[in-house]
């Protein structure tokens, strides 16, 4: 990590030119298809390698700088001439994959490089192509459009307009009438935006069907998986573990509904109850940002001497973004910088027990980003998507033991963290399960859409269908501002996915915490050095696909759910 790292606000700003761009990668194509010998091939491909991690680096700045403050004309510019000219950097990069997967040397290059980096490049050729790149533009646009929509959504509530991340607290707060009042506000504001963004996902379901037919898949489905780099597992392994959440986690997560609601006292359940947990209220961390921030440096100061330093590199660097603002694009992530070697964490604090959950999410991506920083070939320094999860959702329960930093009652956070868990899980497929089904039917109309969405949280979560349908007025359909819908489709599963294995370590560490946490460091430096299954199969992880796993890793968790007592919260 370099030491000499100027604070995030003091980096340079710089706007990549696309044409100085397509014509660097291109002479470095034609560099290493000029290639007289293996050694010569290798030299090539670093050099190319640096040269996109550069350009990554200015490409990255904007894409953070834009989601700070979407209102900024000045980024929204460069955000719209990214989304024009990437697909075109995209094409370029595709002529390097061809000569790189073709290449006399490969026998050389696999000793220097190993193998799995040429399944990564077949899979970039097969998920796209120049003679996308119009559909890719336009998809491009209306991810942005999207975006910038969710962003802007003002809700008047109370004499004041807020936000959807500041609306937060008002829907989870402890008064039963300020829960009712928000939620309506909420969903008054909502519908009256609803077929704007309804027209946004149908036109991004029909360009990416579009794009899927022009390389000739059957659906978008198959290019997702592609474009997901799912190397080592299928839609059918997929659906047959949606059912095993259906099966064994459904009837759980129902039964701890109804224990919430009686812990609680609420009776007749509304829509706007289900996230209030406990009669005492919800669990509120303790202090100002700033205060927390000093909590998590204490807390990571314990975990370890890793975690203490990079922390506080983090912290001092200016790399924490973590209130919600006005023009803020929604969500929280974890980006990384390859040539500064660090990652910046964006989030929206609302002043609720997600600060936390987020906060800890978070860092847990950073620190894997940081621990596999050295890894020389860029390609395996991040693994796939769900295995970032992984690290991720683990750092959340190993950071449990400090909660008291956070909370007066740490007990009734880990209770509420632990159950939410539990019950993301049901919603996480029918994510997933809703996407398949809107790729597969890519005609559909918007009343088709939801009608299915409704369909399938009777399927996984009818206690929320049940709530619902109790409003006295229309409730928004909630999978319009999950964003991950239409900015990375099929990236949801991925979530569920990591939970499992989450709660794996969750399990281990209350045995073994040493053995937990080395076996949790070993991942984060394996980076994304094999596919999911294989990786985390060599970190001696079980698979969620396989039979029975789900459930004896769920089984340990209804004890320590007990174990908090939370009755008496």
């Amino acid at each position: 990590m370099a030491k000499e790292l100027a604070k995030f606000e003091d980096w340079p700003y710089k706007v990549p030119h696309i044409k100085s761009i397509v014509k660097k990668i291109n002479a470095l194509s034609d560099e290493f298809k000029a290639s007289k010998s293996g050694e010569e091939a290798y030299k090539a491909y670093k050099k190319m390698s640096r040269y996109e991690d550069k350009i990554g680096d200015d490409i990255t700045h904007i894409q953070v700088l834009y989601s700070l403050d979407t209102t900024n004309k000045k980024y929204e510019k460069a955000e719209e001439m990214l989304n024009e000219g990437l697909p075109l950097v995209s094409a370029a990069t595709l002529n390097f994959a061809k000569a790189f997967v073709s290449s006399p040397y490969r026998d050389y290059l696999e000793k220097k490089l190993g193998s799995f980096i040429f399944t990564m490049y077949e899979y970039q050729l097969k998920g796209f192509d120049e003679k996308i790149i119009p559909e890719a533009t336009e998809e491009n646009s209306l991810v942005m459009k999207y975006d910038s929509a969710l962003a802007s959504c003002r809700i008047p509530f109370r004499g004041n307009v807020y936000n959807l991340p500041q609306m937060g607290k008002f829907l989870n707060d402890s008064d039963r009438e300020v829960r009712k009042e928000a939620r309506d506000a909420y969903d008054t504001y909502m519908n009256s935006r609803h077929d704007e963004f309804e027209e946004i996902y149908d036109k991004l379901v029909k360009v990416r069907t579009k794009m899927a037919q022009k390389l000739g898949y059957k659906s978008y489905t198959d290019l997702a998986y592609i474009k997901m780099n799912r190397f080592d597992y299928t839609p059918e392994m997929v659906a047959s573990y949606r059912e095993q959440i259906h099966d064994v986690v459904t009837p759980l997560a129902e039964k701890l509904m109804k224990e919430q609601f009686k812990y609680a006292g609420i009776k007749n359940p509304k829509l706007y109850d289900l996230g209030f947990k406990f009669k005492s209220g919800n669990p509120i961390p303790l202090g100002t940002t700033d205060e927390k921030v000093e909590h998590a440096k204490e807390m990571y100061k314990k975990l370890s001497p890793d975690t203490d330093y990079f922390f506080n590199f983090m912290a001092d660097h200016h790399l924490l973004f973590l209130d919600a603002k006005p023009g803020k694009q929604s969500g929280g992530y974890m980006t990384y910088f390859p040539v500064h070697k660090c990652p910046i964490i964006f989030s929206n604090f609302n002043g609720t027990a997600g600060d936390v959950d987020v906060l800890t999410h978070e860092f847990g991506h950073s620190f894997q980003a940081y621990l596999a920083r050295n890894i020389k070939v860029p390609e395996y320094r991040s693994p796939t998507m769900e295995s970032c999860e992984i690290d991720s959702m683990s750092m959340e329960f190993f950071a449990e033991p400090y909660m008291d930093l956070f909370f007066d009652v740490p007990d009734k956070y880990k209770y509420a963290h632990l159950a939410d868990s539990i019950e993301f899980l049901p919603y996480g497929v029918t994510v997933d399960e809703f996407q398949h089904w809107v790729y597969a039917n890519p005609n559909a109309t918007p009343e088709e859409r939801d009608a299915e969405w409704n369909a399938l949280e009777q399927k996984y979560t009818p206690y929320k269908v049940k709530a619902r349908e109790a409003l006295p007025w229309k409730s928004y359909p909630r999978w319009l501002t999950q964003a991950h819908i239409f900015d990375s489709p099929f990236y949801y599963i991925d979530y569920t996915l990591a939970q499992v294995l989450a709660f794996e370590f969750f399990n281990l560490d209350r045995k073994n915490h040493e053995k937990a946490w080395k076996k949790y460091v070993k991942l984060c430096k394996m980076g994304g050095k094999y596919p999911f299954v294989s990786l985390i199969t060599k970190d001696g992880l079980k698979s969620p696909f396989e039979p029975g796993v789900l459930k004896k890793t769920i089984n340990p968790l209804v004890k320590v759910l007990k174990g908090y007592h939370a009755e008496n919260f």
